[in-house]
Parts: structure tokens; C-alpha cells; sequence
């Protein structure tokens, strides 16, 4: 008997394919040339060297590919983390803020492995529609600085810029058309000798590689006291823009993604940002849009977003210093209009009043304060004390009287907890039922130590009237809630 074997070729992953290698090299350098002037704004921000922000843009995008947890995802220097670490510069130094970054990139580390990004799951969807929304705003906003007392040609330069980016993906979606703006764009002003704003102009670019160092600041605890707050901040801004962030990619690209992974991953990423002298960072929804938007799909585009940032600042800084604004200014406009949710405002008057409420109020503290993580615990706020407001009214109680007239009973239906609890009490006629009073709560779940208190005061209240009352109904989970809290289990469930 003969037989043959059939040797298979080991399949090779999917970004090695050619078309889509190319998509995500492609992808990666829009990326790298958008994330050029926000890096240099955002060390202006937080008061740095434009090169602690470049720095930190690389070594974050490059390491995040290698521990995140969303593919395509672009995690860099951002306006977020400047604002919190702001203060910390002024007062104390760079020093402090490398030290911060990484103590920072510890607190994420902690936190992905103790389960926080399960926190999400509390994120009302009307908050992530707020989130998205004052984002595309804040996007749009930061381009105004580059139109304002600016050359008239900057004007009919974005708009050609957008009509690019608009229009060629109908003719051809071979190269990225924020990529091909950029290079219309640049090519023109150097033909024709335009003297409009640049990259160059937005602040020096650094002309050596990051190295490693360790922050020279003594450890001690008064040293740990004052970086300890500001890592924290670090810590929670970064991971709550990244999570939100990466459901968003999720929703966009129909996807799943690993958030614990993506949790601790920003954390590494953090804690070697720091210690080759970068500001920090966390995920980017603007480049991660760009990098989206332009087909990216896989951890290529945002290895070699950071590898292309390094090689165009350190290697091609000549180059890169005479890219006009106005092509950046082009394709984050673009990224502006593409991020908001126009469907929100196209159904906003079919949506419910509460639902509406959340979502603006996310936006404007957002837009306020100019920062998202504090927009979106704002939003997460509203939601919760409207929820609470909504089910605190939801709680029912019916009473019966017995035919001998000796005893009344009270059937209580919904959720009792801090909330709709405060109501209960108010729902019994303490002075005119009968010596026995039954309270039947079959139909109720008890949620916490405040309905047991509220439970505990009623019959507190009939007991000093010489009245006798007996709750019943209680389910395992309420009885035992109940026993916990008064070390005895009510009477019947």
C-alpha cells in the first residue's frame, strides 16, 4: 500500500500579505507626519523640550504594539497627560515628571491586573456618544490656533487639502488620502515658494536617538509625596482614555479587543516612556482615527507609526520642518468631521430627555475643562443619579387589611436600595394600622446596608408604637443581606 504525504506550507500572518502590508506601512506614516505637531503643542502644554514629546510619542506607539491590547490602536504623548502633568514641571522640574511617568506606568500596570478595565462596563453608552463628540470638538478646536493671523493662502490650502482627502477615495483608495494630501500640498509650496506656516515653525526637532536614564532626583518619601498624586492622575486619565478609546475601535472595526491587556500594556508602555526621557501618553483617538480611516487593521501601522516619527524627525528633519500646517491642519479637520457622531444630533429629539441630558453634559465638561477623563466621570455621574432617580420611583407598596381587622399587610414591589428606600419609609400609616403588621417583600430585592437601615427604622417606628412586625418574603440574597447587617434573618422567605 502506497501512500503520499502532503506537505503544508505554514500560513504566514496576515499583515505580511502585500496589499495589506502595504496599507499598514501606508497608514503608519500618516500617522507619524499627524502626530509630529501634536506632540510639539502638547510638550508646550505641559512645558518640556518639543523633543520629550516627540520622544514619548515614539517609544509609546512602538511598545504599545508589541503590549496593547487593540491592534491599530495609536497610543502617544496627548494633551490629557500634559495638562495633568503641567503643574508638576512648573514647580519641580523634568526630573519629577520622568519619575511620575513610570511610577504612572506602575499604577497601570496594578490596576490592568486588579481588573479595572471591567470598569468600563458601567460606561453608559450616551457617555461614549458625549466622549466621541467633544473629542471631534476639541480635535477641530486645536486647528484654530493655525488659521488665526495667518497668510490668506493657508485658507484655499485646507480647503484643497480636504477636497483630496473628500474626494479621491472615490477614484482610488490605493494610498491614504490624508498621506497624498500632505504630499500635494508640500510639493506646492516648495514649487511655487509659498510662505505660509510649517512644521519647522512649531519648534525645534530633536537630532539624536532617545536614551535610557534613570531620573536623577533623590528617592525618598518627601520625593514619592509629591510625584505620587500626579502618577495617579496619570494613571486613571491614561487608562480611561485608552479603554474608551479602544471600544470605540471595537464599534468602528467590528471587533474585539483584549482591555486588560490594553490596561497593563499602557502601563509598560508608560514605565519605558519614562525612563527614555518622554512626558507619558496614552491612546490618541485622533491618529488612532487617521490610522482606522485609513485601513489599518493590524499592530504593523502602530509599530511603524512610532518607527516612521523617529526616522522623519531625526533623520529627515530638514524635510519634515517645511511640511505647511495647512496640510495637518487638513487632515485633522477631516478627523474632526469623520470622529463626531452626526447620528446623535439626527435623533436627538426621538432620544430620552435623561439620555440626552448625559451626553451633553459629558460634552460640556469635557469641552470646559479640556479634559476627558473628567467629562466622562462627570457624564458617568449624571447617568448614575438619573438611573437612581428613574428606579427610586419604581417601587410600589399595596396594603390589605385582614377581615378580623388585626392585622394589615403591606406587599412592597421593585428594587430597594439607597435611593428608592428613602421613599419606603414614607409609605406606612405608622399611626392607625392594627397592633400586627406584616410586611411582605416576595416581590422586592434588597440591594444594600441603606434599605436594611430604612427596613430596621420602620420597625423601630411601629415598635414604639407597642405594634408588632414581621417581614417576610425575603429572598436568599436579600435575607442574607439582611442578616448580615442586623445578625438575625427577618422572619419567613
Amino acid at each position: 500500500m502506497s501512500s503520499s504525504t502532503t506537505l503544508s506550507t505554514p500560513r504566514r500572518p496576515a499583515w505580511l500579505a502585500p496589499k495589506v502590508a502595504r496599507t499598514e506601512v501606508l497608514a503608519g506614516l500618516v500617522v507619524a507626519l499627524a502626530l509630529i505637531p501634536e506632540a510639539i503643542s502638547f510638550s508646550i502644554i505641559a512645558g518640556v523640550d518639543p523633543r520629550v514629546g516627540l520622544f514619548a510619542s515614539f517609544t509609546m506607539a512602538v511598545v504599545i504594539a508589541f503590549t496593547g491590547g487593540r491592534p491599530a490602536m495609536i497610543s502617544a504623548a496627548t494633551g490629557a497627560i500634559a495638562l495633568v502633568v503641567a503643574p508638576l514641571v512648573r514647580d519641580h522640574g523634568l526630573e519629577y515628571l520622568l519619575a511620575a511617568v513610570v511610577l504612572g506606568g506602575v499604577f497601570q500596570v496594578l490596576l490592568g491586573l486588579a481588573g479595572f478595565a471591567r470598569l468600563m462596563r458601567f460606561v453608559p453608552r450616551s457617555v461614549m456618544i458625549g466622549f466621541v463628540n467633544a473629542l471631534a470638538i476639541l480635535i477641530f478646536t486645536a486647528q484654530l490656533p493655525y488659521l488665526v493671523d495667518v497668510s490668506w493662502l493657508v485658507y484655499p490650502m485646507v480647503a484643497a487639502g480636504l477636497a483630496i482627502i473628500f474626494l479621491l477615495p472615490r477614484l482610488s483608495s490605493a494610498v491614504p488620502a490624508p498621506l497624498v494630501s500632505i504630499v500635494v500640498l508640500t510639493g506646492l509650496t516648495v514649487a511655487v515658494g509659498l510662505t505660509v506656516p510649517n512644521v519647522g515653525d512649531q519648534g525645534e526637532l530633536p537630532d539624536s536617538l532617545p536614551f535610557f536614564g534613570i531620573p536623577d532626583l533623590p528617592f525618598t518619601w518627601e520625593t514619592l509625596s509629591i510625584i505620587a498624586p500626579y502618577a495617579l492622575g496619570v494613571a486613571f486619565v491614561g487608562l480611561m482614555e485608552s479603554l474608551l478609546t479602544a471600544k470605540l475601535v471595537d464599534d468602528l472595526t467590528d471587533t474585539h479587543s483584549d482591555k486588560t491587556r490594553e490596561s497593563w500594556g499602557q502601563g509598560v508602555a508608560n514605565i519605558v516612556t519614562g525612563f527614555f526621557g518622554g512626558m507619558g501618553g496614552c491612546a490618541m483617538i485622533g491618529q488612532t482615527m487617521i490610522n482606522i480611516r485609513s485601513g489599518a487593521r493590524t499592530r504593523l501601522s502602530t509599530f511603524l507609526s512610532g518607527v516612521f516619527l523617529l526616522i522623519l524627525v531625526v533623520v529627515l528633519g530638514d524635510v519634515v520642518a517645511i511640511i505647511p500646517m495647512a496640510a495637518l491642519v487638513a487632515v485633522m479637520i477631516f478627523v474632526a468631521i469623520a470622529t463626531f457622531d452626526w447620528h446623535s444630533l439626527r435623533t436627538i429629539h426621538r432620544m430620552p430627555r435623561s439620555e440626552t441630558i448625559v451626553m451633553l453634559s459629558t460634552v460640556a465638561v469635557t469641552l470646559w475643562t479640556h479634559n476627558l477623563a473628567i467629562g466622562v466621570g462627570t457624564g458617568v455621574l449624571v447617568a448614575c443619579v438619573l438611573f437612581a432617580r428613574r428606579v427610586a420611583h419604581l417601587v410600589e407598596v399595596t396594603s390589605t387589611m385582614s377581615p378580623d381587622g388585626t392585622t394589615r399587610h403591606y406587599a412592597v414591589h421593585g428594587a430597594l436600595f439607597f435611593a428608592s428606600s428613602n421613599d419606603l419609609y414614607q409609605q406606612f400609616d405608622y399611626a392607625d394600622d392594627p397592633a400586627h403588621v406584616v410586611i411582605d417583600l416576595s416581590g422586592a430585592q434588597v440591594w444594600d446596608a441603606s434599605t436594611v437601615a430604612t427596613l430596621d427604622a420602620i420597625t423601630h417606628k411601629y415598635e414604639t408604637r407597642g405594634k408588632n412586625v414581621q417581614i417576610v418574603g425575603l429572598n436568599e440574597h436579600s435575607a442574607d443581606r439582611f442578616a448580615r447587617h442586623t445578625g438575625q434573618l427577618a422572619g419567613g422567605h
